[in-house]
């Protein structure tokens, strides 16, 4: 048979190759609605790349703060929670403090987009929406994978 592929040769006179087994997806501490990252293609047509920190209070109240990339600078006093996976635009990292983090590991957050007046300079304010956080306690499998379950035995 010419120009059989290595696959093909492979299963010549034999059994199909072994498959690797399929990686089991990490669990994630952020995600995002439908309706958010629709919304979040939108802006990113408009800004280029985006990022989102969650605000901690004071003047914005807790809101998920959108920014173009490089416009907030995130440092050593931030976390990166994750990335969100938006199908056809870049992966959006979401940062939260470290000492508000202190409060909020327990928690899984999934990014929401909701009508109302957006928040002082995230990118969603001109447009009659803002986002929103809604949360969830994390469960038993993703308090392991991320170092957080109670010790367990004697």
């Amino acid at each position: 048979m010419p120009h059989e592929t290595a696959a093909e040769e492979a299963r010549v006179g034999g059994a199909p190759p072994a498959r690797a087994p399929e990686a089991v997806a990490a669990p994630s501490r952020v995600d995002v609605t439908p309706e958010a990252a629709a919304f979040l293609v939108v802006l990113t047509a408009q800004h280029g790349p985006l990022m989102f920190h969650q605000s901690g209070g004071c003047c914005d109240g807790s809101s998920p703060m959108c920014y173009p990339v490089g416009f907030f600078r995130v440092g050593a006093v931030d976390v990166h929670l994750g990335d969100l996976h938006v199908d056809g635009i870049d992966p959006i990292e979401v940062y939260m403090s470290r000492s508000q983090f202190e409060y909020w590991k327990w928690t899984h957050l999934t990014i929401d987009v909701v009508p109302g007046r957006g928040a002082g300079f995230s990118v969603e304010s001109p447009e009659g929406k803002r986002f929103l956080i809604r949360s969830r306690l994390l469960v038993d499998d993703e308090l392991e994978a991320f170092g957080l379950a109670a010790p367990t035995g004697a």
